[in-house]
């Protein structure tokens, strides 16, 4: 058998072999390793290693950054394979000195800036292209060959071997074709990877709404003709198709998450989905997990990657429900996301931008609270671009009539029974009643009256709360505190966050910061309360 033939089969073994085995490959990281693995089988490889072009990531602490042209992409090592001469640990780490290089920079840069192949049949005649000549005259290596990875004009990595023996030209050949199907086979990987990416959000977004289904299918739609509830239909008409923030103050009861919807839908994002998150139903330490999203392993229960809050509605609305309930100290954590459009899941060092528009409600009254420094004024402000105030049911009397019908027919239809009338002393009673529970408690008391009634009037068992119709609502807020309490509150809020800063005022880890407040004004603050601590003079700018 010729010598060129038995150079490649040293070197190769058997190439056809590892060109159809490539082509079952589904994910990329079993490609690299595939490839590296088989080349590095035979004794004459010293080292065969495989690098992606990729965004950076370590810029900070890459050994090659001063080389790096702009830091926006280099060649990461995905895949190691090969064995020292004497019998050590094989190389097949992929974080060593060599883990990334900058794009036209050395023999592996320069592949991939001009996607065009570099041989070296013999590095002694070419030694500026060698970075460590001690571990070539160690390791008997006597030539180098390297293949950019090219798919369709795109350059998607480099194929790089060290050989102890000479590679002659079919054996360069061979591996130039192993290289143009490994870009192939990245390629329909990479595309199967996205595939089954977005399968698993398409996944998510299902049953999510399904669920979201399930539930608007109790709640019924926005229904009245009131004066309160045409200007409640103006305000929504005017922000609906801008992407500024809104934020709906009201009692419980009285509809906040079915305005969110009636925004949505007459949004530009209407086509994308509505996601609903339950502040006050988030433990503390599953916040980040919720909103942010965690990789597998990244913490004990983590068993598998998950999106977040933000990601699922990426392009939609994300309803942020109960906004008041989420603790002061994670409040810093929203709020950056908000401003940047960007986050990090839980495990993970990418950067991902996300594109929604928020939508918040509340039944507290975030501004006193902000005033108070029980919530990052900050953040108020960026919520409440457009502040829509619902008003309760005992402000909407006139609707009574209308939803009592449309909540009769909907219990009605759901127990199989005929829908009863209403009488006008039934209507009479149900509009003279205060309603503190609103929209919701209504539907719960026709529906009660449905069940315990028989074929004839309805019988309604209302409280015997007396009506108060003249009493102005306040809906932001349904327990009132007296202005010593909001004081004592304020005054024990301000005691905390300095407790937790260890008294510090200025900087970023200072109390100020954390309260969203300017440290001149969290002084006056702490003045007019009565908290005076020693530890606050060490925490002015520039000292330590």
């Amino acid at each position: 058998m010729s010598q060129p033939m038995s150079i490649t089969r040293r070197l190769l073994n058997d190439p056809c072999r590892l060109l159809l085995e490539m082509a079952q490959q589904r994910s990329s990281d079993d490609l690299f390793q595939l490839v590296v693995a088989r080349l590095a089988a035979s004794p004459a490889v010293a080292l065969a290693r495989i690098w992606r072009i990729a965004p950076g990531d370590i810029c900070g602490e890459c050994p090659m950054r001063s080389e790096c042209p702009d830091q926006s992409r280099c060649l990461h090592l995905v895949a190691s394979g090969g064995s020292p001469l004497d019998g050590g640990a094989p190389w097949t780490g992929i974080d060593g000195r060599f883990r990334r290089f900058p794009i036209g920079v050395r023999k592996i840069g320069t592949i991939a800036a001009k996607g065009e192949a570099l041989n070296l049949a013999d590095l002694e005649t070419a030694p500026e292209w060698v970075a460590r000549p001690e571990w070539i005259a160690a390791e008997g290596v006597r030539s180098f060959s390297g293949k950019p990875l090219v798919y369709r004009g795109e350059i998607l990595g480099v194929l790089g071997l060290f050989s102890r023996e000479r590679i002659d030209a079919e054996a360069c050949d061979w591996l130039q074709i192993i290289a143009d199907h490994a870009a192939t086979a990245l390629a329909n990987a990479r595309a199967w990877e996205e595939v089954e990416a977005l399968k698993r959000r398409l996944e998510l977004e299902n049953a999510y709404l399904q669920e979201e289904i399930r539930s608007l299918d109790s709640f019924g739609g926005i229904i009245g003709k009131s004066q309160p509830l045409l200007t409640l239909a103006q305000q929504i008409s005017l922000v609906a198709p801008t992407d500024a923030a809104v934020l709906i103050l009201g009692e419980s009861g009285t509809g906040k998450e079915l305005v969110a919807r009636e925004i949505h839908q007459r949004s530009r994002r209407a086509g994308r989905p509505l996601i609903k998150v339950n502040c006050a139903a988030i433990p503390r330490e599953l916040f980040d997990s919720e909103f942010f999203g965690h990789t597998k392993g990244s913490f004990t229960g983590a068993l598998r990657d998950r999106i977040g809050r933000f990601e699922l509605a990426d392009g939609g609305t994300l309803f942020l429900d109960e906004i008041g309930e989420i603790p002061l100290d994670l409040q810093s954590k929203l709020l950056r996301v908000l401003q940047e459009g960007e986050l990090e899941r839980i495990g993970d060092e990418k950067t991902r931008k996300v594109d929604v528009r928020i939508i918040a409600a509340t039944n507290r009254d975030l501004k006193n609270a902000s005033d108070s420094g029980l919530f990052r004024s900050d953040l108020y402000y960026r919520l409440s671009v457009f502040p829509i105030a619902l008003p309760p049911l005992r402000q909407r009397r006139d609707d009574i009539p209308l939803l009592a019908e449309h909540f009769l027919r909907q219990q009605a239809r759901r127990l199989g029974r005929p829908v009863p009338s209403l009488n006008a002393a039934a209507l009479a009673q149900l509009q003279a009643y205060d309603w503190p529970g609103n929209i919701r408690e209504l539907q719960h008391v026709l529906e009660r009256a449905l069940i315990t009634s028989g074929k004839g009037t309805l019988r309604l068992q209302l409280s015997d709360a007396p009506a108060s119709a003249a009493v102005p609502s306040t809906p932001s807020a349904p327990v009132i505190h007296s202005a010593g309490a909001l004081k004592k509150l304020a005054t024990e809020n301000l005691r905390r966050a300095l407790e937790q800063c260890d008294g510090k005022i200025y900087g970023p880890d200072g109390a100020a910061a954390l309260l969203g407040l300017k440290p001149t004004t969290l002084a006056s603050k702490l003045k007019s309360h009565g908290l005076i601590l020693k530890t606050s003079v060490r925490s002015k700018p520039g000292e330590k």
